[in-house]
Parts: C-alpha cells; structure tokens; sequence
C-alpha cells in the first residue's frame, strides 16, 4: 500500500498531461457546457411560462395537455436528433440556415429534449402550491400576475429542480447530439462539435481508455455536482 501510494505523486502529472497537453479535452468540456447550458436556458425561458400558464389556467383537456407534456418526457433523443438533423439539412425548412453539423444545432437539438421536463416539473412544483396561496393573494387585491409571483415564490425550489434536471439530461446526452453535431473536432484536434458523452464513446472504441477515463470522471462530476445542488434546494424548500 505504501509503494502505491508513494507512486501516485509520480503518475499523476503523466496521467493528466497526456490526454490535456494540446487542449483537447478542455475543449470537449467547453463544448458540452456551452451546448447543455445554452439550451437548458432557452428552454427555462420558455418551459416555466408555458408551466404557470397551464398550471393557472381551468381548460377542457388540461389533463390530457399534462399527459402529452408528462410523455414528453421520455421522448427518444435519436429520434429527436433526426428531426433535428432533417430539420436543419437542404430538405428542411431550416436548410438556408446552414446549421448541418454545428453547435447551433446540437442547441436545438437538446432544447428539444430539455424542455419537457423542465415543463412537467415545473408545472407539478405550481400545482403543489396549496391554491389558499393564490387566493389570498387575489383577496388582497393582487392581480393574477401578483399571484402568480408569490406562486412562483412558493415553487421555486421545484422549478430549480426542473432546471437542474433538464440539464442532467442535456449534459448527458449521447444519441442526438451525435447525430446533429457529427463529433468533428479540427485539424488541430481542438472540438467543434464533440462532447463530453460522444467523446468517451469515439475513445473507448479506439482504444484509448486513459483520456475515455478522465473524460468519464469528469461528466460523473459535473453529474454528481447537479445532484449535490438538486438535494441542497429540495432541503431548504422543506425547511424553508
């Protein structure tokens, strides 16, 4: 145990240079940071209205609208990819764009994705606040916008949840994003459109299990540090 552990001083610089000498993998994280949490935005942005408005609003088929969202949720990411990927070639309505094989994208691609759970979520985070809430805020003269702020206030913890868990499933996605962005990186080996998931898959197969491994712990990570802030705001919603 202790020729082990007097030998890690030693590898450890040669572990991490081989596989970061030429930026190669600081650039597939950047890559899959910017792909994930551009989407995840643009998909809050436009997820938690939608998720308040339903949540607000008393319509024949609300429940049906809440199974379509609920089943969104389990949509499969290649088909997505291919929507994508019709959607933005010469045969799309997207095709003047240019978009085939680029982070824009992949963008689309995991805003597809994203969106339905951060939208069912969300809207079970409105619906759990008890509807005593809205009604007293109306009672006091609040309009319905003032009620849906303090309603928003009470579910925030559940609509950072949702955020968090879309980008779980952005930050994880393989099948899409590998269809939409090809996996390119450049001449000088730099990413342009390969990420952390499609990485560790292209390596593994080649063989170079090293760089795979540290590309691996460093997505375990990002994941394990999305759960971490996931239980950090589900406690302080209880004890809030």
């Amino acid at each position: 145990m202790s020729v082990s552990l007097a030998a890690i001083p030693q590898l450890a610089p040669a572990l991490l240079d081989l596989p970061f000498r030429d930026g190669y993998v600081w650039s597939v994280i950047y890559v899959s940071l910017y792909v994930s949490v551009t989407a995840v935005a643009l998909s809050t942005l436009v997820s938690v209205p939608v998720a308040v408005a339903i949540g607000f609003a008393d319509f024949p088929g609300k429940g049906f609208v809440k199974s379509v969202v609920n089943t969104g949720m389990g949509f499969p990411s290649v088909v997505v990819g291919l929507v994508v990927l019709f959607a933005v070639s010469n045969q799309g309505p997207l095709g003047s764009l240019n978009l085939v094989f680029t982070r824009e994208a992949m963008i689309m691609s995991q805003f597809v994705l994203a969106t339905p759970p951060i939208t069912a979520i969300t809207l079970a985070a409105v619906d759990g606040v008890d509807r005593g809430v809205r009604d007293a805020a109306r009672a006091l003269g609040g309009t319905r916008i003032d009620a849906a702020l303090v309603v928003l206030k009470e579910a925030r913890y559940g609509i950072a949840t949702a955020v968090l868990a879309g980008f779980g499933r952005a930050v994880s996605e393989v099948g899409s994003v590998l269809i939409v962005g090809g996996n390119i990186t450049g001449a000088d080996g730099v990413s342009k459109t390969r990420t952390l998931t499609t990485a560790i898959q292209l390596e593994a197969r080649q063989g170079q299990y090293e760089t795979a491994m540290i590309l691996g712990a460093v997505l375990v990570a990002l994941v394990l540090t999305v759960n971490a802030v996931v239980v950090h705001f589900g406690d302080g919603g209880v004890n809030a």
